[in-house]
């Protein structure tokens, strides 16, 4: 029997992590076939890429085809699933991102505030075309987005692609769940935690270790700054007592950028001007990754990939993956319609959640309501989130206005509009939608 999976953004410095994942998993998850897929401008990275995991599975002696190809459509033929892991204007477009707010004295970050914004306006069209291509060649396959922000692609996917079978994904509460674990002294296996939000904003109600409510303890921990579980590319400032005892939930790593902004502005602002943007950095470490990855001799991921911020990231693709290959049953988090899971969250918007994940794909458990104390932000940001998308499917500038406006890091609407016309010029080349002169 067949399985295929394509990745598109195969030329990633990501991709060895889910090559090793596959191969790790392929007892129970028996990849045939693996086909990477790129862009024009990504093909030398994909020659390197693709050669590297072709000597990754040469090593593991294990019968899988590997190809690489800039024809996606062609990849996509008889695909089973499809990862999709791109980032469109690439780094150089990040750069941007994170430059322009910085010198307006505004954060600038990839997923957060106005870099993320734009993030989503450049890849929300792309996803389109390709969710596009996946219903007319392999309408069955199932979608597995990494691409950031990946809650924000996941809904528009959902709600206005014809491909329906769409799920995104995200390392965080991975990172979270392997941290708990590490710090209570345990297997990641035995560590549940009830997330309740969306990406990049969900919070830990609940943490059970083999069944027991080990939760108080987690927050005395977090209190006494036991636990770090920041990824590489977020500094962590720790958290104040008061936060987390009123709080009393376990909150994640980009929360920082909303509940300590003043303080994270300025550790960003010296970084800036001592170091540049963190894209700077991020380029310095790819050069490195992609000289290791042309030795030869190298047939494993190498170490220095965790410097990248992707740790656990081939984790959660694909043991989502082969939870739905096996019809397992199993709860992860994943990003997902509501469909009245959190009853303070419109049904047709996408959460971040817990979900029984089974061959027709993940079934949310029941949040019911959001708690008090971060009830307000969070249905904010989904309303954020909603503007986006619609100005990302319209191009319409007004809209494209207001989801600057309405962004809790952005400190008002005159400098939202200079961010904006700024942000909108930078990145037209890759910005048709908006049909910029």
């Amino acid at each position: 029997m067949s399985l295929k999976i394509v990745i598109i953004g195969g030329g990633s410095s990501y991709t060895p992590e889910i090559i090793e994942g596959f191969i790790h998993r392929y007892e129970s998850f028996p990849v045939t076939e693996l086909a990477l897929v790129d862009i024009e401008s990504g093909s030398e990275k994909l020659e390197i890429v693709g050669a590297l995991a072709a000597r990754m599975i040469k090593k593991s002696g294990l019968p899988i085809k590997i190809s690489w190809t800039l024809n996606r459509k062609e990849a996509l033929q008889n695909a089973h699933f499809v990862t999709t892991q791109i980032r469109v204007g690439g780094l150089d477009a990040r750069e941007k991102d994170e430059r322009i707010p910085l010198t307006h004295g505004v954060l600038g970050q990839e997923t957060n505030g106005p870099g993320g914004i734009f993030k989503a306006f450049r890849t929300i069209p792309v996803l389109m075309d390709i969710c596009r291509d996946i219903h007319e060649i392999c309408p069955d396959a199932w979608l597995i987005n990494f691409t950031n922000p990946a809650g924000m692609v996941t809904e528009a996917l959902l709600k206005y692609s014809p491909h329906k079978k769409v799920i995104g994904v995200c390392n965080i509460p991975f990172n979270m769940k392997n941290s708990v674990a590490e710090m209570m002294n345990c297997e990641a296996k035995d560590v549940e935690i009830e997330f309740v939000g969306i990406n990049h904003f969900v919070f830990g109600r609940k943490v059970l270790i083999k069944g027991m409510n080990r939760t108080a303890e987690v927050i005395e921990k977090l209190i006494n700054k036991e636990m770090d579980y920041s990824p590489a590319n977020i500094v962590s400032l720790g958290w104040s007592k008061e936060f987390i005892q009123s709080l009393n939930l376990l909150p994640n790593p980009y929360h920082q950028y909303y509940f300590q902004t003043e303080d994270v502005l300025e550790k960003d602002l010296k970084a800036f001007a001592e170091n540049g943007t963190r894209a700077e950095i991020v380029k310095e470490v790819e050069k490195e990754l992609f000289v290791k990855y042309q030795d030869k001799k190298l047939q494993e991921k190498p170490k220095e990939l965790e410097k990248r911020g992707g740790a656990y990231y081939s984790d959660a693709a694909c043991s989502l993956m082969n939870s739905i290959y096996n019809n397992k049953g199993d709860i992860q988090t994943v990003n997902i319609l509501n469909e009245g899971a959190i009853t303070d969250l419109p049904n047709d918007s996408v959460i971040e959640v817990n979900a029984v994940i089974t061959k027709d794909g993940p079934k949310p458990i029941a949040i019911g309501e959001l708690p008090l104390s971060v009830k307000g932000i969070i249905q904010q940001m989904k309303a954020f989130e909603q503007l986006v998308i619609e100005a990302s499917v319209s191009g319409e500038y007004l809209k494209a206005y207001q989801a600057m406006v309405m962004n809790p890091l952005v400190p008002s609407e005159k400098k939202a509009k200079i961010l904006l016309d700024e942000l909108l010029e930078v990145h037209k080349d890759y910005l048709p939608q908006f049909q910029i002169k």
